[in-house]
């Protein structure tokens, strides 16, 4: 299995929400958890039935994190070849279909974020992958679910 390109910072996040999900939020259905089972009568308790519920969600997000980070490989960006698109660049691209330009960051799992001028993707999406390898007046067509795209690299910053 191939793994998953993260920064340093993106890996440190997901390691705090997964340690504020273990030592915070946990604690505090397991001690809701007890009060509701000292109540009596569980079969009709609606406070426990819920509570173990979220206990079961958190528990699935926790284990969901971990995997993510055991498929994950912390990627030192100074390390990778310049005047190419790879893992962290930053490329401005020309849609040669709307004559559009876009705009978009290569990043790993839970650094992802859709809004703003420049849009965070994975790298493992169809349009990173697309594009990754491509220099400057490189142009490519990517199959997308939507159908095809047609790009033309414009810019390629590199952090």
């Amino acid at each position: 299995m191939e793994r998953n390109p993260i920064s340093k910072e993106g890996y440190g996040k997901i390691k705090e929400e997964i340690r504020q999900l273990e030592e915070d939020v946990m604690p505090q259905i397991e001690h809701r958890i007890a009060e509701a089972r000292a109540e009596g009568d569980l079969k009709e308790n609606a406070e426990y039935h819920g509570q173990r519920e979220e206990q079961g969600r958190v528990h699935a997000k926790i284990n969901l994190l971990k995997t993510k980070l055991a498929n994950c490989e912390i990627i030192d960006k100074s390390t990778l070849p310049k005047g190419e698109i790879t893992f962290g660049s930053t490329v401005t691209v020309k849609d040669l279909d709307l004559d559009d330009d876009e705009k978009y960051e290569f990043v790993g799992p839970g650094e992802e974020d859709y809004e703003g001028d420049v849009m965070k993707i994975l790298t493992s999406s169809p349009v990173a992958q697309g594009l990754l390898g491509k220099k400057v007046g490189d142009q490519v067509e990517i199959e997308i679910p939507r159908g095809m795209i047609r790009y033309e690299v414009l810019e390629i910053v590199d952090d």
